[in-house]
């Protein structure tokens, strides 16, 4: 009898053991696609423009682990620097903060803070890479580290096969291009003496413009890329009583 018991505890033991240590599941362990496209690295950066903010990825805060994040309103002057980290395989095809999917393959990021979606430049300070990422995702949610990198941008900056990377990361807006108009005369001395004045005052190219069916002399200069560099031609302009030339969208 005594022996049948033992047997008996034995057997229990093990679907005791069965039931508490049997197969868990565990998330698959992040890493690159199984097949790198070849000349990722050459991949184009995406080109900043105005985008309406995305409804569902920009709440006023939001709390994870315990810890409350707040979303600026606007990304306009941010510019930082620390640890970039990125994130590829195990994400791929999952929605993001935006609500689009996760393509480890595309240029893009997530960012605790910054409003979605924004543009930023991001320079890997070890080897001077540089790459356009579109913000599109909330994290990383580790204190020593800004911003977590697509697999794609990852390997534009050289650290791929590395975990993290010190890098500069800033905002950059529309970077459209601008033609600035300086002045429109009705004979053709006036602006080329305006041309002689502006090639003292800057580098950028200064010409004279007559379009059709029009009989002004428009003096332009240009063209400027980004929308902060041309207003701050303007604002050379008007310091040195030359007026506020006007913004032509190229």
């Amino acid at each position: 009898m005594m022996f049948l018991a033992r047997i008996f505890a034995a057997l229990m033991t093990l679907v005791l053991a069965g039931c508490l240590g049997g197969p868990t599941y565990r998330p698959a362990p992040d890493g690159p696609p199984v097949h790198v496209p070849a000349n990722l690295e050459h991949l184009p950066d995406p080109v900043p423009r105005v985008e309406p903010k995305s409804a569902r990825g920009n709440p006023r805060s939001y709390t994870v682990h315990g810890r409350t994040y707040f979303v600026m309103p606007e990304a306009e002057g941010y510019a930082e620097t620390g640890n970039a980290s990125w994130y590829g395989r195990k994400f791929h095809g999952r929605a993001t903060s935006s609500g689009e999917p996760f393509d480890m393959l595309k240029l893009t990021a997530a960012h605790r803070s910054l409003p979605i979606p924004s543009y930023v430049r991001v320079t890997n300070l070890t080897n001077g890479r540089k790459t356009v990422v579109r913000v599109n995702d909330r994290g990383p949610f580790h204190p020593d580290r800004i911003i977590d990198l697509s697999y794609a941008a990852a390997v534009k900056l050289g650290f791929h096969n590395h975990g993290t990377a010190r890098v500069h990361v800033e905002v950059i807006g529309d970077e459209k291009e601008y033609m600035l108009q300086a002045g429109a005369f009705s004979e053709l001395a006036g602006a080329d003496r305006l041309v002689a004045q502006l090639g003292r005052l800057t580098d950028l190219p200064a010409f004279v413009v007559r379009l059709p069916e029009d009989t002004l002399y428009r003096v332009r200069i240009g063209p400027v890329r980004g929308k902060s560099e041309a207003d701050r031609l303007q604002e050379v302009f008007l310091s040195n009583n030359l007026g506020k030339p006007i913004l032509i969208e190229r």
